[in-house]
């Protein structure tokens, strides 16, 4: 079938546009729906998929991997738009890559029926990454083909109402799903955003007659890209999305750190208990309102005074998003001191994000495909994606820098490789050497691998470890809470660890605080660190009904499933119902609480103020098609 190559010649919307903004609402709410649970999943749900007991991953390395799926995500689009610009058009790899995409969220809705549980969300990821990967420069630079000479002013209406459509689907998703996880479990979780991007294909399949078909380049696309307009274009927006990265890697953390933040936080807004991952839903209500104010109040009254160019835009908002990780670390030290404060203060974090939102990533996106060259779009709009990737890139880095290993973890496996897959059924204890090397000292680990043990590690010194904690539970029973770090540190001060050194109180949060000392190596923060995490049960309020009580079951999934594979959540070693107690060996972080967001803090806003004379010198230059 022949469709048509070049625009409407007409002076308003191209016909195609409906098609285009029905398939991304439905593709976003798909991939953010995903996107959304993720952290959660990785780090609570993922280990109880098998009948297989193993041990929760930690919130460091879940972030890790929720933001690595993020750089395969933000990479993959090169191949797409290799594929649109040289080969098949952008038309044609959209609709196959988005077939991809669905058989990625199949494989994760399948997590748990049969065969291993990782491999399947390996699996999913995967494909997902490749199929939202590979469409999404092609998404994008689409729209703009749909516009020639007589409507070209349109084109900056429509890239807003094109990430209207992305923040409808993802704010619809971002409260559905993750209400869908707690309740209903991951196979519904993950498969309501696969059908709904089964759906999201069909809607732009249906648009095919009514779509402007730009051909793929072919060879004369490598001739431009490697001729002299294509290789200025790619020199000039190379170092632009080096600063769109910072951006981004402090964005993307609202799908991870921010939701393990907020799991630390009083959820009580506007009359209902959120969950951690729907808070980020109210980003996409920022962008709904902020749209609209920004393009027909705020640009046009500071255009009076002071000329918007993209590149100034995108400087305030990379100094609003400095604001808002300023405000988020100020947040983080109120929970480091025990407190809980309300969420009102992280939504108001959201609102200084999305502001930033607005004047980096819509402006951003237009800007990347106005200075591409025409046969180019796609390739050029790579930059803008792999800048996201970047970005993600560094999240990764310093959240797999800041993770200390556990010493008597990395000796257990020295010691007898990998666990077999028996041992619940037959429970064995291994005695591991220790810092020096010998077993039968006094620094030797002792691990029990059996699910019923109450201290499943055993570490030098436990018996004064131990004595610690149940005076710490003792000075809590009076007032119903952790004690304060000064008064933690005046008790726990009293006892020291097997080499002298005394034990010292670290608040963690209002519900979770550590005993520890810096172990047989003497030194902070490695992999002989060692005590023990005391955990108060959280109290719990009784909910105000509401309808939505009528369409859930009485027991959460996670509850419900941990009674089904006899899994239980914390070792109880002392006294005191209500406090639980886990011995440790290393296995911490290294920027602990606020120091992680405070040095996210200081990156941006070092990156903002470098900006300033970088946008003072840039020369843009366009290109539309005709």
């Amino acid at each position: 079938m022949e469709y048509r190559t070049r625009p409407e010649e007409t002076a308003g919307m191209p016909r195609g546009i409906p098609h285009i903004i029905g398939n991304e609402a439905a593709e976003r709410f798909s991939f953010y729906g995903m996107k959304a649970i993720l952290a959660v999943f990785l780090s609570q749900y993922l280990f109880l998929m098998d009948d297989a007991l193993r041990t929760p991953m930690e919130k460091t390395r879940a972030t890790e991997l929720v933001h690595l799926f993020n750089v395969a995500f933000y990479f993959t689009p090169i191949l797409g738009a290799l594929l649109a610009d040289v080969f098949l058009g952008k038309y044609r790899v959209i609709i196959l890559l988005s077939l991809v995409y669905c058989a990625g969220h199949a494989a994760l809705a399948l997590m748990g029926t049969f065969g291993n549980s990782e491999h399947w969300m390996m699996a999913g990821m995967v494909l997902i990454a490749l199929g939202a990967g590979g469409i999404k420069p092609c998404v994008s630079a689409h729209v703009g083909d749909q516009f020639g000479a007589k409507n070209r002013h349109l084109l900056p209406r429509v890239f807003n109402w094109f990430y209207f459509s992305i923040n409808l689907g993802a704010f619809a998703s971002m409260l559905l799903t993750p209400w869908l996880l707690e309740w209903y479990g991951p196979h519904w979780a993950f498969g309501v955003p696969g059908g709904l991007m089964a759906i999201a294909t069909f809607i732009f399949w249906l648009g095919r007659k009514r779509f402007a078909h730009v051909p793929a380049g072919g060879m004369h696309f490598l001739r431009e890209a490697f001729g002299k307009h294509g290789l200025i274009a790619m020199f000039k927006l190379a170092p632009v999305y080096l600063f769109v990265a910072m951006f981004w890697a402090l964005f993307d953390q609202t799908g991870s750190t921010w939701i393990f933040q907020s799991q630390d936080m009083d959820r009580n807004f506007l009359g209902f208990e959120w969950l951690p991952s729907q808070i980020q839903s109210l980003n996409s209500v920022f962008v709904l309102s902020f749209i609209p104010l920004f393009s027909y109040l705020i640009y046009p009254v500071v255009e009076k005074f002071w000329p918007l160019s993209p590149l100034r835009k995108m400087g305030v908002g990379l100094l609003l998003m400095t604001g808002a990780f300023v405000l988020v670390s100020l947040i983080q030290v109120r929970i480091d001191a025990g407190e809980r404060p309300n969420i009102i203060w992280q939504i108001g974090a959201f609102a200084l994000l999305t502001a930033s939102e607005i004047l980096v990533s819509i402006v951003a996106l237009e800007f990347a495909y106005t200075q591409a060259p025409k046969t180019m779009k796609s390739f050029i709009m790579c930059f803008y994606l792999a800048a996201v990737a970047v970005g993600n890139l560094l999240v990764v880095g310093v959240n797999h820098f800041i993770q200390i290993p556990s010493a008597a973890e990395i000796q257990l496996e020295e010691s007898i490789g990998i666990l077999p897959k028996d041992w619940q059924e037959s429970p064995r204890t291994v005695v591991l050497p220790g810092y020096d090397r010998t077993t039968g000292t006094e620094d030797d680990f002792i691990r029990r691998l059996n699910k019923d043990a109450k201290v499943p590690l055993e570490i030098p010194g436990q018996k004064t470890f131990d004595q610690a904690a149940a005076a710490i539970i003792a000075a809590s029973a009076e007032s119903n809470k952790l004690p304060t770090e000064a008064e933690g540190n005046r008790i726990a001060s009293a006892f020291t660890d097997p080499w002298g050194k005394p034990i010292e109180y670290l608040v963690l949060n209002s519900t979770t605080a550590r005993l520890w000392s810096p172990g047989a190596d003497g030194k902070w923060n490695t992999e002989w660190d060692q005590g023990i995490i005391l955990e108060k049960a959280e109290t719990e309020t009784e909910a105000k009904p509401s309808w939505i009580d009528s369409l859930r079951p009485a027991e959460t999934w996670l509850s419900l499933r941990k009674k089904e594979i006899g899994f239980k959540d914390k070792s109880e070693g002392g006294a005191g119902e209500s406090i639980s107690q886990m011995t440790f060996s290393g296995g911490q972080v290294r920027l602990q609480g606020a120091e992680y967001f405070w040095f996210f803090s200081a990156l941006m806003g070092a990156t903002a103020l470098i900006f300033i004379p970088f946008a003072i010198l840039y020369r843009p230059k366009s290109y539309l098609q005709d």
